[in-house]
């Protein structure tokens, strides 16, 4: 039976990357052996990352209202960023109607979507 929890997100990532790797994981297709997976590659690490570290820097204030109004961590504003960036039916969007949420869903969108991709039990990100 496939391991429901992500298992290959990267222990020194910080909260907010290690929930958005894992919800990448989460949702990958379902046709994935996930049992083969060895772990993200070093290029989708470091892209994941480098957009993380952007986006938090980016919107500090309105990722701080966030935790503030939703009683949710960093760890799940990294799955929100996922899912928003992504156009889901979830994401920062479904967590309520502050200001702050509608501020977070722009700057998400700013962003575009990247694709997950199992490959000889490798995962990669692409735009």
């Amino acid at each position: 039976m496939p391991q429901f929890y992500p298992a290959h997100t990267p222990r020194a990532a910080d909260a907010f990357t290690r929930g958005y790797l894992d919800c990448a994981e989460w949702l990958l297709d379902e046709e994935t052996d996930r049992d083969k997976l060895r772990g993200w590659t070093r290029a989708a690490i470091r892209q994941a990352s480098d957009d993380c570290a952007d986006f938090q820097q980016a919107n500090a204030a309105a990722l701080a209202r966030y935790e503030e109004v939703t009683g949710r961590d960093m760890e799940s504003a990294g799955m929100d960023f996922w899912l928003t960036r992504n156009r889901h039916g979830a994401g920062f969007w479904d967590r309520g109607d502050d200001a702050c949420l509608r501020e977070l869903t722009d700057a998400a969108h700013a962003y575009g979507t990247v694709d997950t991709q199992a490959y000889r039990g490798w995962l990669y990100l692409y735009p």
